[in-house]
């Protein structure tokens, strides 16, 4: 069976088949009514179906898929021209997205961007601009958003009934990608930090808005595969902290995990455990139930309900994601400054 079967209500364009790209291809296959029209690669072995060399610092290896009864393409101007194409899923490296998203939405296509955005905050408006401008879905796959177990600590933190958060903490620490000579490359990906611990500040963002002021730690040395960072973020509630990025051992595990303290309990949660824990002032102790639900499915499976009703992804607005990248860039610049505490006027 053909990787198109199904019957069709949304057509995607897939641009770049690298881990990412491989990645949305598996979530697309879970999503009823939805069908890949086109992929567009300079990797000759991918363009051929043949994702098994395909690697990331999750999940396993990438497999093989039958291409045959989809356009494929090496340019990126005749990807976004293939014949109908409802909406572009860009999988490329960062400093692309920006350009790409807005040539995509010119050409009348909703556009689904991996994380991040875009590697500055200028390029980030532009797409948001572009987006109104041509009256389509942009959405940004901030995957975190839609995972179950940070689902369900967002339902904790916005339900009221435990208070206020008072501290919290959100780790997130993986090797070095050598799987992807690009990602090595700042001027591309935006270095380790940028890129893997967007992830945490968007939640945060998402969570508790922009905070008062920031303050950073850490340490880059990409050449020898370091690029690592401690920053806290300073509310009127409390100091929320985000920590970790890459390290140089290539064997080194991608790990996730955060803890919510507020005045009326903790959450807890490691990647790799079934669901997040809840400890209750009383004494009580309970698992939160996160749904079964793929994450990067359910983004996907959002935004195409978005683009169905031609209406803004209110989840995961583009506009909360250009601040993701103002704060990240921030954060970076605090880092230079070693522990000086900055005033977020993002």
């Amino acid at each position: 069976m053909g990787y198109n079967s199904g019957r069709q209500f949304m057509k995607f364009a897939i641009l770049g088949l690298g881990f990412m790209g491989s990645t949305h291809l598996r979530a697309l296959r879970a999503i009823p009514g939805v069908e890949v029209g086109a992929v567009c690669s300079l990797d000759e072995k991918a363009l051929s179906g043949d994702l098994t060399s395909v690697e990331g610092n999750i999940g396993g290896p990438g497999e093989r898929l039958d291409f045959s009864g989809i356009g494929r393409y090496r340019d990126l101007e005749a990807a976004l021209a293939a014949p109908g194409i409802d909406a572009v899923d860009v999988c490329l490296p960062t400093d692309l997205h920006g350009p790409v998203a807005v040539e995509a939405l010119r050409a009348g296509k909703h556009v689904l961007v991996e994380k991040p955005m875009a590697l500055d905050g200028f390029a980030a408006d532009s797409m948001v601009r572009a987006a109104s401008r041509y009256g389509r879905v942009l959405m940004i796959a901030h995957v975190v958003r839609f995972l179950p177990a940070y689902a369900a600590l967002r339902d904790v933190v916005r339900g009221g009934e435990w208070g206020p958060v008072r501290s919290a903490v959100f780790r997130r620490r993986c090797g070095a990608p050598a799987w992807s000579d690009w990602m090595m490359d700042p001027s591309r990906s935006g270095g380790g930090v940028f890129d893997l611990l967007i992830h945490d500040v968007d939640y945060c963002l998402h969570l508790f808005g922009k905070p008062e002021t920031i303050l950073a730690t850490g340490y880059e040395d990409l050449a020898s595969g370091i690029d690592c960072v401690h920053v806290q973020f300073f509310y009127p509630h409390g100091v929320v902290t985000v920590e970790g990025g890459w390290f140089n051992p290539q064997s080194y595990p991608f790990s996730a995990e955060y803890m919510v303290a507020l005045d009326g309990g903790l959450v807890e949660y490691h990647s790799g455990d079934p669901a997040p824990v809840a400890y209750e002032r009383d004494g009580g102790r309970r698992e939160l139930a996160p749904s079964g639900v793929d994450g990067y499915a359910a983004e996907i499976g959002y935004f195409v309900e978005c683009c169905r009703a031609c209406r803004a992804p209110a989840l995961c607005l583009p506009a909360e994601s250009s601040d993701a990248v103002k704060v990240m860039r921030l954060v970076l610049e605090a880092r230079k400054r070693k522990g000086t505490r900055m005033v977020c006027k993002t």
